[in-house]
């Protein structure tokens, strides 16, 4: 499983000219799975994002993770994060299935909802136009 985690000051996503979701202060993850990627994979990785410490404290040190800001979740799904780029065209291989990442995704939304935490998503397998205004910025690559 790879996320692209951002922190944003507000973000929203798109599906055909409709807002599905919105957020206001709080992180955009950029999802993808991989065929190894299983249930336990997605649990291990909703409990370390909502533990990460990358919200400014009084200090302005990144000291607080999102619940202590009051933070909301924006969830996309993005295969292209397994794509391989060793040629002129991406390649998909590493990638999983798509019924396997649409259950992946899915798992992975009620786990971040298990930390009490406000949660908007992308739709799985649309094109979506994703906006967001990075906070710092601050961006983070994480990957099990």
């Amino acid at each position: 499983m790879r996320i692209v985690i951002q922190r944003v000051t507000q973000a929203n996503v798109r599906v055909k000219d409709q807002d599905i979701g919105q957020i206001n202060s709080g992180l955009v993850l950029l999802v993808g799975f991989s065929p190894t990627d299983s249930i336990q994979t997605v649990q291990q990785m909703a409990d370390k994002i909502s533990h990460l410490r990358i919200f400014a404290d009084k200090s302005d040190k990144m000291n607080l993770d999102i619940k202590q800001v009051g933070g909301e979740v924006l969830i996309i799904p993005q295969f292209t994060l397994y794509g391989d780029l060793s040629g002129r065209r991406p390649g998909w291989q590493q990638a999983a299935s798509p019924e396997l990442a649409n259950k992946l995704y899915q798992e992975f939304i009620k786990a971040i909802r298990t930390h009490q935490l406000k949660v908007q998503t992308g739709q799985f397998g649309a094109h979506m136009q994703v906006e967001l205004i990075n906070d710092g910025p601050v961006t983070f690559y994480l990957e099990n």
